[in-house]
């Protein structure tokens, strides 16, 4: 055997099987006899694969690590994961993050496969932004900002509905009536709540909702950039739009810029999250700060919780929103 680290082509080599069922063995499929089974768990431990995550944890059932599974790491999930590392401090467990850099983000099904990717090396996961709800695993599992559609899974989330309304209520207070929404993904609750809070506050203030002015920014930046565009290329552009998240509003923000639009004498922007780009925007992104920290922080804890107990009642967090105020609005003047 060469020198370096045991790899799994030389456990399969050691038992007399292929890599594809040390594989399976490795992550508890079904399809390998027992007897087979105990011989590859019994060469991965004569052959010192002592080190590896997978080797503890096919010894004690138990690898101590938390997974965090994301499509991609960008602002909101970089302030999740803040909160993820504080929650398991003091506990004994260790903090790994799969990505898989967005490569398929637009793909239904990204959870499952990368669940199966990480299962045998972690105790329990938080799956962050999930665009399925048919997600099944062994072991536990919290979603945070879970799908449009029922869901199984314990989940944290805050009050979209509440924030949503807040954003526009305080619009509609600096004497906007033409506040334009550019909605976050389709298939998430957060989106579908945050606009509904936008037309709940629209309604309650007597303005009509206008369906031209809204447009799918999908919290990703290129498209919220574009979607943004569209809002502002109008002859009646509106005075105001409220953003579904801190990219959004940012990039609106951009988009004014180069339409020779300045913030907020010409545009009043409302974003979403408060992540630290919201407040290094320039100007300052005005936002509705959901403790995006918090969420990663509590989602590891119910982890944590239903490892100790795999039977207790599904639960859901929902944590209160509030908003932040800086400079990306102002009161609408008579002649605007």
């Amino acid at each position: 055997m060469a020198d370096g680290p045991v790899t799994i082509a030389d456990v399969a080599a050691a038992a007399g099987v292929s890599v594809a069922t040390v594989s399976k063995v490795i992550n508890d499929r079904y399809g390998v006899a027992e007897q087979t089974s105990a011989r590859v768990r019994e060469v991965i431990e004569q052959l010192g694969y002592t080190s590896s995550l997978v080797a503890q944890s096919l010894r004690s059932r138990r690898s101590n690590v938390i997974g965090v599974i994301a499509s991609d790491i960008e602002p909101f999930n970089a302030e999740l994961l803040k909160g993820a590392a504080r929650g398991l401090r003091g506990t004994g467990y260790d903090l790994i993050v799969f990505s898989d850099c967005g490569r398929y983000e637009d793909q239904a099904g990204w959870e499952q496969r990368s669940l199966a990717r990480v299962s045998a090396l972690t105790d329990g996961s938080v799956l962050v932004t999930p665009s399925s709800v048919d997600v099944t695993s062994s072991r536990p599992l919290v979603a945070v900002d879970h799908n449009v559609r029922s869901t199984s899974l314990p989940t944290v989330d805050s009050d979209n509905l509440s924030g949503g309304a807040t954003a526009t209520e305080y619009l509609i207070g600096l004497g906007h009536r033409r506040i334009g929404f550019l909605a976050g993904r389709r298939d998430l609750e957060s989106s579908r709540l945050r606009q509904q809070g936008y037309r709940r506050a629209l309604e309650t203030a007597g303005i009509p909702f206008d369906e031209n002015l809204v447009r799918v920014g999908g919290y990703r930046a290129e498209s919220a950039h574009t979607a943004a565009r569209e809002l502002l290329d109008r002859d009646d552009r509106p005075t105001a739009i409220f953003a579904a998240n801190d990219t959004s509003g940012i990039e609106t923000i951009a988009a004014a810029s180069e339409l020779g639009l300045s913030v907020p004498e010409d545009l009043s922007v409302v974003g979403f999250d408060n992540v630290p780009e919201s407040a290094l925007s320039e100007p300052p992104l005005t936002t509705v700060d959901q403790s995006v920290e918090r969420m990663g922080f509590e989602a590891v804890r119910m982890v944590l919780s239903l490892i100790d107990d795999p039977a207790q009642d599904v639960r859901q967090v929902t944590l209160p929103t509030r908003l932040v105020e800086r400079g990306s609005c102002r009161r609408l003047t008579e002649h605007a």
